[in-house]
């Protein structure tokens, strides 16, 4: 009997030389970025994506739409520290919806129609709202994010725009194809890691995460040796 149910399709064997706290990305966040906000948002060369929300997600998000070359990807976050940090991992432009109309701003760097794509990675209603804007005629909102309250769908606008939502939860049918990206150094998640504890620490880690913003903390990784 397998000590790990369905490990035949669910376990990966990892190389020598991949980073372990790369492959720690890949149990999640990697292909939940990929699959339900890139693939989902059909992110093609040429478009401009929006990505709504600097965190984790939306970061894994903006690493894996740059295997699609698309034009501009343009974070949006309240967090200037946070939008700083996505200009190293390939955002072409940041917008801080705290400091301006996140819309407007937008709109300006991708044009008065919109953007192509807009990924939501949030899983709160100002955020979807400011994604519907967004969308050029034909545009794509992916919504990633969790949402623990109902949003409002300005169905009244979209509906002779052509637009298309989606959302889903990942099922990491891509975590093979990512981590031969990772294996090739062509993908980093690894950069994502911004903290280190170890076991012993693990209420300070939990503290450090639950107060992400001020402690500048993107994922946290814990060390059981």
């Amino acid at each position: 009997m397998s000590v790990f149910p369905h490990g035949e399709n669910s376990l990966y064997h990892l190389k020598d030389d991949v980073n372990e706290e790369a492959a720690v990305m890949l149990s999640d966040i990697l292909p939940t970025g990929f699959e339900i906000g890139v693939l989902n948002g059909t992110v093609k060369p040429g478009d401009t994506v929006a990505i709504v929300g600097a965190g984790p997600i939306g970061f894994a998000a903006l690493l894996t739409a740059q295997f699609f070359a698309p034009a501009k990807i343009i974070m949006v976050d309240l967090d200037q520290e946070r939008l700083e940090v996505s200009k190293s991992f390939g955002a072409t432009d940041v917008v801080n919806s705290g400091t301006e109309n996140a819309v407007e701003a937008v709109k300006r760097i991708a044009g008065a129609e919109g953007v192509d794509v807009a990924i939501e990675a949030v899983g709160v209603p100002a955020t979807f709202d400011i994604c519907q804007k967004l969308l050029k005629p034909g545009g794509h909102l992916a919504n990633v994010g969790v949402h623990g309250k109902p949003v409002e769908l300005h169905i009244e606008e979209l509906w002779i725009r052509n637009v298309t939502i989606t959302m889903g939860l990942v099922c990491t049918s891509t975590t093979s194809m990512l981590l031969k990206n990772v294996e090739s150094k062509k993908l980093q998640p690894e950069k994502l890691v911004s903290h280190r504890f170890d076991f012993s620490d693990m209420l300070n880690a939990y503290e450090v995460f639950g107060n992400a913003a001020k402690e500048k903390a993107l994922k946290v990784i814990i060390n059981f040796n």
